[in-house]
């Protein structure tokens, strides 16, 4: 009789007492997960491997991508009438430096006002010895203006700017052109006829210093340059991309006026005024111009040539 009742018990203890629901979990378990995904998105098996690594290979054949352009070096603007020119016209600085005891005069003045209006320059306070040892003993007269180095373009970024604005680019090349002055005022040109950039070559050719800034007037700020290891390759490059390259040079087949290529997608190659284009910069243009002169000059100014073609190529785009 025992052995019944607690045979009994065993019955129906799961019936006494409080019963802990599922919360719903049964119900949501019996509701499925969703259509079985397909093998290769499913880990474990095996097209899931094989789709993993054709992956990792087409990631490996893709070229790396592209950190930007060159950089320039860092310069030193000495003296109190540049160390104000620069900071008037708005070359980029990092660090102003002031000689300790320096007699307070206007232009000093003028610089320490235009220094703490931009806001991101520091003021450094340095004793005369030190500035002598910066500056390799030039005649700094008390005032050092530190610029950064010039971050430059790549030659491929000139001609994004221009399609991402659905415009056809315009760029200026500069084949042996080493006054920065000149580069300045070809910048400012570029940019006042809607160019795209100027590229210019790392060896035997002006850079971005503070000169070209000056130059420049403020539009180098806008008006990207790119410095380029070989400017031949670099126009090779923009003419597979389906860009002409036009060369200015003296003795050229075609006159500007009558050319019809400069209101499509151009690069323009201003040579220097005395040697004009290097011979294999010349042989990679597909077509070489000259400007009508009347009155018989021989040659421009490079800024000035540059210009005459950028007018020329802005008007038939108009």
């Amino acid at each position: 009789m025992a052995g019944n009742s607690q045979r009994r018990n065993r019955r129906t203890s799961n019936k006494k007492g409080m019963q802990v629901g599922s919360g719903g979990n049964r119900r949501r378990g019996l509701e499925g997960k969703g259509p079985t995904p397909p093998a290769s998105a499913r880990k474990g098996h095996k097209k899931n491997r094989i789709a993993g690594a054709q992956a990792k290979q087409a990631a490996a054949r893709r070229p790396a991508p592209r950190r930007g352009g060159a950089k320039g070096t860092s310069e030193m603007v000495v003296g109190r009438n540049p160390v104000y020119e620069a900071l008037r016209d708005g070359v980029p600085a990092t660090t102003l430096y002031v000689q300790q005891y320096i007699d307070n005069d206007e232009r000093v003045r003028d610089a320490l006002q235009l220094a703490g209006q931009r806001g991101n320059i520091n003021l450094m306070e340095a004793p005369r010895p030190e500035l002598d040892r910066m500056t390799n003993g030039l005649n700094h007269q008390g005032l050092v203006l530190q610029v950064p180095p010039y971050e430059y373009a790549h030659p491929e970024d000139l001609t994004a700017a221009a399609y991402d604005n659905h415009e056809d680019p315009l760029i200026v090349a500069l084949d042996g052109v080493t006054d920065p002055r000149n580069l300045g005022a070809i910048v400012r040109s570029v940019s006042a006829f809607g160019g795209h950039g100027v590229v210019v070559p790392e060896r035997r050719a002006a850079g971005m210093t503070a000169g070209a800034w000056k130059s420049s007037a403020g539009t180098a700020a806008r008006t990207p340059v790119s410095r380029v290891t070989n400017l031949t390759r670099a126009l090779e490059g923009y003419q597979k991309a389906g860009i002409t390259v036009v060369g200015l040079a003296a003795d050229g087949e075609h006159t500007v006026e009558d050319l019809d290529a400069l209101g499509g997608p151009v690069v323009i190659v201003i040579g220097s005024e005395g040697k004009g284009l290097g011979r294999l910069v010349g042989e990679t243009c597909d077509y070489r111009v000259r400007i009508s002169m009347p009155g018989g000059a021989e040659s421009l100014n490079a800024g000035v040539a540059a210009g005459i073609v950028l007018y020329e190529a802005a008007r038939r785009r108009a």
